[in-house]
């Protein structure tokens, strides 16, 4: 789905101050009439595109022209603008910049110029004075500097009445015309830069004119040929329009580093076959979060120390913090702690939207331990696998980084007591937009609590219900008060089930707008019958027409606005008590997806699980695929078929190089890799003085609509795939998300824990679990296990995990232990061998809360699924 945008903006009062003195140079040589024009849509003629503003009302077109309102009273020039972003300059070059402009009942303005990031140099200026009649302005200068991304401002704030601006006929001639932007997309063979699995596939894909098969090389780190065969070709690629043919060399599995595939005289980034390939990525995707966090200081032993910086948004100046913050006028008469959280994007704003998918992401990486086989029982996600300070605390780390941003959703609640309590604002942000570069502790804006929606609410219903069953054996008070929020939450959500958030609330932050929350409302209630087993819940599940509905859709199985394929994988995941005919359907509606998305990545010549067409490649593109990713995963977890946990692997070669662009979109991972994304705290690019964005962030990726002006002046005519600029003016190709790194951290894990990708082994051990009494607060359960391989075990051990807060509290017949919600049961002295066809049976029992207490879908025999009966 299209991100609400953000805009390269200089707003802040400090920096306008720079502004005021500036005025054009004396007047040169008439520009000639064949001058080019450097600015587009000045005309207005296309709408109101790529023209934005701050401070004003919604830009509109009346009569060809484009105008707006400014309120009375604004107290500087600068306090509300309107412009155009990605404006090229060149050292030396004469312009003629022109407009018309009228105002009601009248003002002073000023065009400015500058440089659109600090310090917010001025190139040239002109002041006017507009009236009710239109006006034609005009001045000359030579531009001071190169600047191939500045930014023209009409300040149009200072006035003590209200005003009506209109502008038209804005042109900057002058200058050249822009050359055609050639990417370097280096060597024409495109591999994935970190490497393959050794038992996975290898899949590559090479840029070549010849429509005949080619002969291919694989050569060591020596530079010996280690395998060689022939491309297939695959004519021209639809999403790139590039002439392509593909390579496999699946066949060759030796580990080792330094790998090269050479075709048609073009040799290919080196890369490594491996099993421990993404071990770190798992480390480096979440660590991302942390470098996000708001209203903590980030420490520079855990994360590296050109990342340290103090707390951002605690009422400490310039900052008017996040711990006693108002609502926009006219939308409440209290103020929240909405402190914490993590900053959404690029930008300070934190949206609940947003954030509920981020953290039901890193909340279902968790759970996903509990289920999959190749999770390993969750052991890399556990206490002090990641660099957080709460590390050491028995809390998985995960969860630790997840609480961060849960915190914050729970502040976003309405008070009871007041109008529309229960219910959950929407979001909080700067009163207006800031400019880049800006660290959060920097940031001087007002912040400002949004209307509450029905989607923010039931995020929060979902999250929090997912939060109460997973934190339930590791802090039972903060288990039960996300179970409260929630219920609250969706009680509130029922009883306004219509509120939405505004298209046209985008000024300081994205808008967020969705207009259709059955999907929310089916989320929720799937994570609250899951949780509690509660029937009001399960009749709104089954009752709703997204049951039985295909929710899985090509260009993206799920994303902020389009959320029922959560409630969906996890109704086929998270152990419950549907029927099994009911989980048999379930289960096979995503497996049904994931072969969609499998034929879908066959289709395309570089492997990706998206269709080929420009539709495909919007805002967050990259995580779109990645989501569609995932489903192949779950499939995988689900039916132990290859194919799946294949098909997921060969996704990842699109984000680490093998794509059209030869870029890896993962800061820090493959020889040519995004680093300069879309970030007010990670701004290197602006100035040097500042990081890139860590090592494991990802780029938005490929967007065919352009939606910034950088993106658009550079790119424009683009195919799909050739959409992208890692540059950190484009916003709507470059930025990074928290939505798009929690859905690469869920992938990283998969990864991970697939190891060296063998063959799958077919189980060699049969597991029945009963539970033969259960009353309010207990159970007695019976196990059996059963040797169905062809040689004996001398030595057991049996391991599942528990929903929630159910605890072993007696056992017989075996050593019972449990940690967090994970059960290992380990065989005594005399049932320690057990022969082909040999069975053991042991007891325990248990204590909870009344919650549910469904049977567990995975139990191992020393670290490999059994077959449950």
């Amino acid at each position: 789905m299209t991100r609400s945008r953000r805009r390269l903006v200089a707003l802040t009062a400090a920096a306008a101050l720079a502004l005021t003195g500036a005025t054009a140079g004396p007047a040169l040589a008439e520009v000639p009439p064949d001058a080019p024009e450097q600015l587009r849509n000045g005309d207005f003629s296309a709408g109101v595109s790529p023209w934005f503003s701050y401070g004003t009302g919604e830009l509109g077109v009346t009569d060809g022209r484009l105008c707006t309102t400014v309120a009375a009273g604004t107290a500087n020039p600068w306090d509300a603008g309107i412009g155009q972003d990605a404006v090229p300059l060149i050292s030396g070059a004469e312009y003629e910049l022109s407009f018309d402009v009228s105002a009601t009942p009248g003002a002073a303005l000023k065009a400015v110029l500058q440089l659109g990031s600090a310090p917010y140099t001025t190139y040239a200026s002109v002041d006017a004075t507009a009236t009710g009649t239109a006006k034609h302005v005009t001045t000359t200068f030579t531009a001071p500097a190169d600047n191939a991304g500045a930014q023209l401002i009409f300040q149009v704030g200072g006035s003590a009445q209200a005003q009506t601006f209109c502008l038209d006929n804005v042109s900057l001639r002058g200058g050249e015309a822009a050359p055609p932007y050639e990417p370097d997309t280096g060597p024409r063979v495109r591999v994935n830069q970190v490497g393959y699995l050794p038992g996975g596939p290898k899949h590559a894909t090479v840029v070549t004119d010849a429509t005949e098969a080619l002969p291919w090389q694989l050569t060591s780190a020596a530079g010996s040929v280690v395998a060689s065969g022939e491309t297939t070709p695959r004519g021209v690629d639809e999403a790139s329009a590039q002439r392509v043919q593909t390579v496999d060399f699946s066949a060759y599995r030796t580990p080792g580093t330094g790998y090269r595939l050479t075709v048609d005289g073009e040799t290919s980034h080196p890369f490594d076959i491996s099993g421990t390939l993404y071990d770190r990525l798992r480390a480096d995707s979440l660590q991302f979060f942390y470098a996000q966090r708001s209203g903590i200081a980030i420490d520079g032993d855990l994360i590296g120390d050109e990342y340290a910086r103090p707390a951002g948004h605690l009422d400490v100046a310039p900052n008017k913090g996040d711990t006693d913050v108002p609502c926009q006028p006219g939308v409440c008469d209290y103020k929240l702690d909405v402190r914490g959280g993590w900053y959404d994007a690029g930008d300070h704003g934190k949206y609940v939207v947003n954030g509920g998918i981020a953290t039901y992401q890193l909340l279902n990486a968790f759970e996903r331990t509990k289920t999959a086989e190749t999770a390993d029982g969750g052991a890399a996600l556990g206490d002090a696998t990641l660099r957080v300070p709460e590390r050491g605390n028995d809390v998985p780390d995960v969860l630790d980084e997840a609480r961060w941003e849960l915190d914050f959703l729970l502040r976003m609640q309405v008070p009871a007591g007041k109008p529309l309590a229960g219910m959950v604002h929407h979001k909080i942000h700067d009163q207006n937009w800031t400019g880049l570069p800006l660290a959060p502790q920097d940031d001087p804006q007002p912040r400002e609590l949004h209307p509450p929606s029905t989607a923010a609410t039931l995020n929060l219903a979902a999250v929090a219900a997912q939060c109460a069953r997973l934190f339930a054996p590791y802090d039972a008070a903060f288990a039960a008060r996300c179970g409260t929020a929630a219920k609250t939450a969706y009680a509130a959500a029922k009883a306004h089930p219509a509120i939405y958030a505004s298209a046209s609330d985008g000024t300081g932050g994205g808008a967020y707008e969705d207009n259709n929350v059955s999907d929310e409302f089916y989320w929720a209630a799937v994570e609250l019958w899951l949780t509690t087993g509660d029937k009001a819940y399960l009749a709104d599940v089954t009752g709703s027409p997204l049951h039985t509905a295909d929710v899985f859709t090509p260009n993206g199985a799920f994303g902020w606005q389009s959320v029922a394929a959560l409630g969906r994988l996890d109704l086929a995941t998270v152990p419950n008590t549907l029927p099994a005919a009911e989980k048999t359907r379930i289960r096979a509606s995503v497996t049904t997806a994931a072969d969609r998305y499998l034929a879908a990545l066959r289709d395309q010549a570089y492997g990706l699980p998206l269709p080929g067409t420009a539709d495909a490649y919007v805002w967050g593109s990259n995580s779109n695929m990645v989501n569609n990713a995932i489903v192949l995963a779950t499939a995988f977890d689900l039916s132990r078929d290859a194919k799946y946990r294949d098909g997921a692997v060969q996704s990842a070669d699109y984000l680490f190089g093998r794509n059209a662009l030869n870029m890896s979109y993962v800061t820090g991972w493959g020889e040519q890799n995004a680093h300069n994304q879309h970030s007010r705290i990670f701004a290197h690019q602006l100035n040097p003085d500042l990081p890139n964005p860590p090592a494991g962030s990802l780029a938005g990726g490929p967007n065919a609509a352009l939606q910034d002006p950088y993106a658009a002046n550079l790119l424009a005519g683009c195919a799909p795939t050739l959409c992208y600029v890692d540059d950190i003016n484009s916003y709507s190709t470059n930025e990074v998300a928290i939505n798009w790194n929690s859905a690469l951290a869920w992938l990283a894990s998969f990864l991970a824990d697939q190891g060296d990708a063998a063959a799958v082994p077919a189980p060699t051990c049969a597991v029945t679990y009963t539970t033969h009494g259960s009353w309010p607060s207990g159970f007695t359960t019976q196990v059996t296990v059963r040797n169905t391989g062809t040689s004996a075990v001398n030595g057991w051990s049996l391991r599942w995990a528990f929903t929630g807060d159910q605890k072993v509290s007696q056992s017989w017949s075996a050593q019972v232990t449990q940690t967090g919600a994970t059960v290992t049961a380990k065989n005594l002295a005399w049932n320690a061998k057990l022969a082909p066809g040999a069975s053991t049976t042991f007891g325990l029992n248990g204590t909870s809360s009344g919650a549910p207490n469904p049977d567990p879908t995975l139990i191992t025999l020393n670290g490999k699924a059994c077959t449950l009966s």
